[in-house]
């Protein structure tokens, strides 16, 4: 039992630094996006950082079961 526990921590672990680094990279893209002139490019920048939120929220929120687990 603790086996699978240990393995499911280190699976969330991994899970959330995953979430974490995309969260990132998006957030970095959409700030790059965002600096060009066209409106296009504003909404595109927009979403991207929507999805760039909604990683990291995802990213805690697996932290918090994870806390829960431990």
């Amino acid at each position: 039992m603790a086996n699978l526990l240990d393995l499911t921590r280190r699976k969330l672990s991994d899970i959330q630094r995953v979430f974490i680094i995309n969260g990132i990279i998006m957030l970095i893209l959409a700030v790059l996006i965002v600096w060009t002139d066209a409106v296009l490019r504003l909404l595109v920048g927009l979403v991207i950082l929507l999805v760039s939120y909604s990683l990291f929220y995802v990213a805690y929120k697996v932290h918090a079961v994870r806390k829960l687990i431990d």
